[in-house]
C-alpha cells in the first residue's frame, strides 16, 4: 500500500508511513552527524581549538534550537505537510558549503544552514508519526527516533572510511542522501495532505489535557530538566568522545570513529526500547530508570581504560537513549493539542542543550584537560531524582 493512502491498518497504526519517517529521519540525522563527525579532520586541517569546535556545534545547535518551538507553534495552526522536503532542501545546502568551506566563518555558516533544515523537519515529522501510531504513541515516537539515531551512529562511521580517506570534499556525496530523503518526504507529505483532508471533513475536537494548567507547566519544566541532564551529558560524547580517545589513549582517528559508532548504535537500540516499553509500563516509569539507571556507568567512565570506555558506553547509550521517546509522549500526553509545539520545544530545547553544552564543555576541556571535563559530567544522571515530582497520567483523574 502506497504512502498517499490515508491508512495502513494494523491495529490503526500507519506502519508504512512510520517506517517511512524513521527512513527520512535516518538519512537526515546521518547529515547532521556528519557535522561532528568530521570535527578531527577540521581541527587538524584549520588548527581549530576546542572551543571552536564547540561553537561549530553552538552554530548548529541554536539554529535548530531557536526555530523549532516557533515551527511547532505554526504548524499547529497552519500544517504545512510538504515542509519537511523543504527542509531537507536546506540541510542538503549546508552539506554542500562544508563540503567547499575554506575557513572557521564558511563552516559556522554551513553548520547553521543544516540546523535551519533540521528545525524544519523534525516537529512537522513528529506530529506525523503521532497522527500515524493508531493510539500506540510511544511505538509511534521510538520507531521514529530509532531512524534519527541510527543516522547518528551511521554517520562517523561513513566518515572514519569515506571523508577521512577522501577529505573535505568527499561530503558533497552525501548530497545522494539527502534527494533520496527529499524523494520519500514528499511522499510523506502526499499522504500527510490526505490525512488532514479527512480530518477537517470531520471536524475532529480537540483533546484538553488530563491535569491542570499550573500542574502541565510544572511538569513541563521537570521533563526539560531531564532533558538538560540527557543531552549535556550525550554531547560530552557525541563531540569530544573521538577527540578524548585520541587524546587519552592515543587511538587512531579512524579507530576513535568506530568506538563513537559503538556507543551511537546502543543510543539507537535504547531508543527503540524506549516507547514500547513506555507503552505498557507508563513513560514515567521508563524516566525513571533511564535518567537514574545509567549513574553507576557514568561514574565509571572517566577512571575506566581504553578496553572498558568502550564497554561502558554500550549501557551508557542503551539506557540514557531510552529516555527522549517516554519523555515526548508524556510531554505530548499533557499537550494533546500542541503536539508540534511540544515536539519543536523539546527538539529545539535538546539541539539548544546540546550546543550549549558543546560550547561550554569545550571551554572546560581548553581551561583543564578533556578527562576532566568526563569526570564533571558523570553526576548529571542525578537530576534524574526530578522524575519523582511527574504526575502519574494513567492514574490522574482529569483536571485534577
Amino acid at each position: 500500500m502506497g504512502l498517499n493512502e490515508p491508512e495502513q491498518k494494523g491495529n490503526g497504526t500507519a506502519f508504512a508511513v512510520l517506517v517511512a519517517l524513521s527512513v527520512s529521519h535516518l538519512l537526515n540525522d546521518t547529515l547532521q552527524s556528519l557535522i561532528a563527525a568530521v570535527y578531527p579532520v577540521l581541527k587538524d586541517a584549520y588548527a581549530l581549538t576546542f572551543t571552536q569546535i564547540g561553537l561549530i556545534t553552538l552554530a548548529f545547535q541554536c539554529t535548530a534550537s531557536l526555530l523549532q518551538p516557533l515551527i511547532g507553534l505554526y504548524t499547529d495552526r497552519r500544517p504545512l505537510p510538504f515542509s519537511l522536503a523543504i527542509g531537507m532542501g536546506v540541510s542538503l545546502a549546508g552539506l554542500l558549503l562544508l563540503s567547499v568551506a575554506d575557513g572557521f566563518p564558511a563552516i559556522l555558516g554551513a553548520a547553521a544552514l543544516v540546523g535551519v533544515g533540521s528545525a524544519i523537519f523534525h516537529p512537522e515529522a513528529s506530529r506525523m508519526a503521532r497522527l500515524a501510531s493508531g493510539g500506540r504513541h510511544g511505538l509511534a515516537q521510538s520507531l521514529f527516533q530509532v531512524g534519527g539515531n541510527a543516522g547518528s551512529a551511521i554517520g562517523p562511521l561513513l566518515a572514519a572510511f569515506i571523508v577521512v580517506p577522501w577529505g573535505q570534499r568527499s561530503l558533497a556525496w552525501f548530497s545522494i542522501a539527502a534527494v533520496a530523503a527529499m524523494v520519500i518526504l514528499f511522499q510523506i507529505g502526499v499522504w500527510y495532505q490526505a490525512h488532514l483532508t479527512e480530518r477537517m471533513a470531520k471536524k475532529i475536537a480537540t483533546t484538553p489535557s488530563p491535569v491542570s494548567p499550573r500542574r502541565t507547566a510544572f511538569a513541563i519544566g521537570i521533563l526539560l530538566c531531564l532533558i538538560f541532564s540527557k543531552y549535556f551529558y550525550l554531547t560530552s560524547l557525541t563531540s569530544y568522545y573521538t577527540l578524548y580517545l585520541i587524546d587519552t589513549f592515543d587511538v587512531s582517528v579512524q579507530g576513535a570513529q568506530i568506538r563513537l559508532f559503538v556507543f551511537l548504535g546502543a543510543v539507537a537500540v535504547g531508543t527503540f526500547a524506549g516507547g514500547p516499553v513506555g507503552d505498557r509500563v507508563g513513560f514515567k516509569a521508563v524516566i525513571w530508570g533511564s535518567i537514574l539507571g545509567v549513574l553507576p556507568f557514568t561514574l565509571a567512565l572517566p577512571y575506566a581504560n581504553l578496553f572498558w570506555t568502550t564497554v561502558l558506553t554500550v549501557p551508557i547509550g542503551l539506557i540514557l537513549a531510552s529516555a527522549f521517546s517516554a519523555i515526548m509522549v508524556y510531554a505530548q500526553e499533557l499537550l494533546p493539542s500542541r503536539v508540534g509545539m511540544v515536539a519543536g520545544l523539546f527538539f529545539g530545547f535538546a539541539f539548544g542543550m546540546g550546543g550549549i553544552g558543546a560550547a561550554v564543555l569545550g571551554w572546560l576541556a581548553d581551561q583543564t584537560s578533556i578527562s576532566y571535563v568526563y569526570k564533571v559530567c558523570s553526576f548529571l544522571p542525578l537530576i534524574g531524582l526530578l522524575t519523582a515530582l511527574l504526575p502519574n497520567l494513567r492514574t490522574q483523574s482529569p483536571r485534577s
